[in-house]
């Protein structure tokens, strides 16, 4: 694992939750950081389903880079070198594409690449990664299918995501084997368009409250980044 990869992984053990961010218009991209922030969250999931996405993750990166933004929904290597060059933190893409995922790893760019059988899984370990974005949770058996995954796989863990709410997600936290959640439930695309940073702060704080009851999911001391400290306090 490299630094950059180790550094990032370290903050997702942190914070354990990942905003899966559906954004339309740039200019709303800096006041919804400053939301998540407020709400004690410095991680954010850009995903690639619009085309104001990589506009809105180089604003995040210029004016809030206390921030871990990130994209997500990464198919291909040309979407990678163009999340890389616009200033991600880290690449999660659906599923195990090995091109992507060398790309990343060749450039330093800490990846979660996403799977959901033991095949991929194996190919993934393959690669060097133990760390995993398991997609569609809700669909693949939930808790139980995490249960099962931590014996063969125990060295493997997993950022389950596709379903999850405010009040599933603890659940999943719960477990040994899974580090981070990712979902839309703090920042819905709705709440972005409609300029609604308040109500996403306070959901964002709810949910961090939520995770920070539970045993983190650290297996080393974290030491945040410089300009995160703020964020941390307000835990």
């Amino acid at each position: 694992m490299n630094v950059q990869q180790s550094m990032m992984t370290e903050a997702l053990r942190r914070w354990r939750i990942i905003p899966v961010i559906v954004i339309d218009e740039p200019k709303n991209a800096v006041p919804l950081a400053r939301a998540l922030l407020a709400g004690g969250l410095p991680i954010a999931e850009i995903t690639l389903r619009t085309s104001a996405a990589l506009d809105a993750l180089r604003r995040i990166t210029q004016e809030q880079p206390e921030m871990f933004a990130g994209v997500g929904t990464v198919l291909n290597v040309r979407q990678a070198e163009q999340a890389h060059k616009a200033g991600a933190h880290f690449v999660i893409s659906p599923g195990l594409n090995r091109a992507v995922v060398d790309y990343c790893l060749e450039h330093d760019v800490p990846v979660y690449p996403g799977v959901a059988t033991a095949s991929e899984i194996e190919a993934a370990i393959e690669s060097g990664l133990t760390l995993l974005k398991l997609w569609p949770i809700s669909t693949l058996g939930g808790v139980e299918y995490l249960n099962l995954l931590s014996g063969p796989f125990g060295g493997v863990e997993f950022n389950p995501s596709g379903g999850l709410t405010t009040t599933s997600f603890e659940s999943y936290l719960a477990l040994k084997n899974v580090v981070a959640c990712g979902g839309s439930w703090m920042a819905p695309a709705d709440w972005i368009a409609a300029k609604q940073f308040d109500r996403i702060s306070a959901a964002v704080r709810d949910s961090v409250t939520k995770a920070a009851r539970l045993t983190p999911a650290r297996k080393t001391p974290t030491t945040p980044r410089p300009g995160i400290q703020e964020a941390a306090r307000s835990r």
